[in-house]
């Protein structure tokens, strides 16, 4: 499947993007929730990664979101940063590596000139694990650095050498795109994207790409404030929002028909959502009905895992993947929590969440 024009959504066996009736998660039973804290040689799960979105530290006041519904606690994202890697530290089976689905501090940083400094005090905190941080970028990253300086920064998880990646060429082109892959246990895959690839805000106004994303977002967005979506009839193009690429599209499709082949289980990850059922409608990328059309043709992907709505959500699709978006820590008060653990079993994944982030027993599509 070769997918030749941006917003033209390509065919697949489940067109339907509803999540029929899907959106209560399956909870996690007693049973399961003993297992977790107890693990035996039977029920020891392959392996675990630890889940985090949204940290968007800054060392400023707490005050309201952007649309005045939600209070965001700027400094105590890093207290709950600090209580997430001790609970990490300790759990019994020790996670495999953590995933970090964007946003890992908030754009304010630029105006107090406090960007680098705040980045370095949240990667304090996270290396204190001792075990690798697969990064994605969220629309923050780019109000703080541009692209070449997030390739040449520690948010540049593809060099990993546990991580037995396969990135995209010319990754130093104006126009490339920060996406790869690995396997952290045979038969498993984990397929990080990039949501700001074909976008404003991601892109250096001299490129082809920036160029291209800010036609059409004035067609699809004649607000005066494009990070507004009042009146549209398509809520997700705003400005703080962005789409796939054709040519990233094609690179995904490549990579997801080996997994076919290898008979792989493939968790996709991208900073913004794709299904309408897991988010609230402003935060989707801007093509996802093409995203989820190529996603859904192969048998391999089992879940998509996104961050930027800071409320989090869950559905399954018509085809069977399961769409997490994980709670924010930045929205999340003090006195609770926001992170997961997720254990992978052979036949299942099962998410021990903390706080606001629900326990979920996820069984895996069938082929």
């Amino acid at each position: 499947m070769q997918v030749v024009s941006l917003f033209l959504a390509s065919t697949t066996n489940c067109r339907q993007t509803s999540c029929t009736g899907k959106k209560t998660p399956p909870r996690v039973t007693e049973a399961e929730n003993a297992v977790n804290k107890g693990m035996d040689e039977t029920s020891k799960p392959l392996f675990t990664f630890g889940i985090i979105a949204d940290i968007q530290y800054a060392d400023i006041d707490d005050r309201y979101n952007y649309v005045k519904t939600r209070m965001r606690y700027y400094r105590n994202s890093i207290s709950l940063l600090q209580k997430a890697t001790g609970q990490w530290a300790s759990e019994t089976v020790k996670p495999t590596f953590i995933l970090q689905l964007g946003d890992i501090i908030d754009g304010f940083n630029v105006q107090y000139n406090a960007t680098e400094t705040s980045l370095t005090k949240v990667l304090t905190e996270i290396e204190k694990l001792k075990i690798p941080v697969h990064h994605i970028w969220g629309n923050h990253e780019f109000y703080n650095f541009s692209r070449k300086q997030l390739l040449e920064s520690k948010l540049n998880s593809m060099p990993l050498k546990d991580a037995l990646t396969t990135s995209p060429e010319n990754s130093d082109h104006l126009d490339s795109f920060y996406a790869y892959h690995f396997s952290p246990f045979p038969k498993f895959r984990l397929l990080l994207i990039d949501s700001f690839d074909f976008s404003v805000i991601g892109r250096d106004p001299s490129s082809h790409k920036h160029v291209k994303s800010l036609k059409l977002l004035k067609q699809k967005n004649p607000n005066k404030d494009m990070n507004s979506s009042e009146g549209l009839d398509e809520a997700q193009f705003v400005l703080f929002n962005g789409g796939i690429s054709p040519s990233q599209l094609n690179w995904i499709n490549s990579v997801l028909e080996s997994s076919d082949k290898s008979d792989e289980k493939v968790i996709v990850s991208g900073h913004l959502p794709i299904h309408p059922d897991s988010t609230d409608l402003m935060c989707l990328t801007w093509n996802y009905e093409e995203v989820l059309a190529v996603l859904q043709s192969h048998p391999c992907v089992v879940a998509y895992f996104a961050g930027h709505d800071h409320k989090g959500g869950y559905c399954q699709d018509s085809c069977g993947i399961h769409h997490l978006t994980l709670n924010g820590i930045i929205e999340t008060p003090p006195d609770s929590q926001a992170i997961g653990t997720m254990y992978m079993y052979e036949d299942k994944m099962v998410l021990r969440g903390t706080g606001l982030v629900p326990s979920l027993t996820l069984s895996y599509r069938k082929s």
